[in-house]
């Protein structure tokens, strides 16, 4: 049976929403964890895998790969029965790579790592008030994403919700999303949390990351 290695963390966002893809496919991995806190990124045999030094890192058959947003349609392609997660329609298959790199730009890098790196790795503890505006920009799209749809590329489910879901929660460390204003995204992440897998994919993992985030004792500044 084909089994397939997973480096990574759990608190990371883009590791949650490859694991929600491997349990959705129920897929036989090993994981293996590689803690960037504490340096083991840059040990040297993790970086002969993946140069970058970055999580998650996919191993399959000898073959390296990594980005979850590369990650997550490999998987797909390659060992799901149907193509209902990653279409093969080209054009659904469009809307869920422009999900894919909306996650990848503007929530993950644009708006979560603004905040969490100078968190972690520079010992800051203030947020500037226009960093959190951000979050609520990001999820003003999300709502309009959701508008006429049940997920965030369409009616069905697919990777793209994975990403979407992993990086969202994640947000809420900093700001809660409001149901009052964002009702379909609401509405949206409670249906993602009825997912079978998803405690175990990405809710242990999120409570996680705020947990580290929160002992940080960060503060909001104008």
């Amino acid at each position: 049976m084909t089994k397939v290695t997973l480096y990574g963390l759990d608190a990371s966002p883009p590791v949650r929403a490859v694991l929600m893809t491997l349990k959705a496919l129920d897929l036989n991995y090993d994981y293996v964890l590689v803690n960037i806190l504490a340096g083991e990124h840059l040990a040297p045999h993790y970086i002969e895998k993946n140069p970058q030094h970055t999580v998650p890192t996919l191993e399959d058959n000898g073959h390296f790969l990594w980005d979850s947003h590369a990650i997550m349609p490999y998987l797909v392609d390659k060992y799901a029965k149907n193509g209902a997660l990653y279409p093969k329609d080209a054009y659904q298959r469009a809307i869920v790579n422009q999900r894919l790199h909306f996650d990848s730009g503007m929530m993950f890098i644009g708006a979560l790592r603004n905040i969490v790196r100078p968190l972690l790795f520079m010992n800051e503890t203030e947020i500037p008030q226009s960093r959190i505006n951000a979050l609520d920009e990001v999820y003003g799209f999300v709502e309009t994403f959701l508008a006429e749809n049940d997920y965030v590329a369409g009616m069905e489910l697919t990777i793209a919700d994975f990403s979407f879901v992993s990086t969202l929660t994640s947000l809420e460390t900093f700001l809660e999303i409001d149901a009052s204003k964002y009702g379909k995204l609401t509405a949206w992440l409670e249906r993602m949390k009825q997912l079978p897998y998803y405690d175990e994919a990405n809710g242990s993992g999120v409570a996680q990351f705020s947990g580290l985030m929160r002992s940080k004792n960060f503060t909001i500044v104008p």
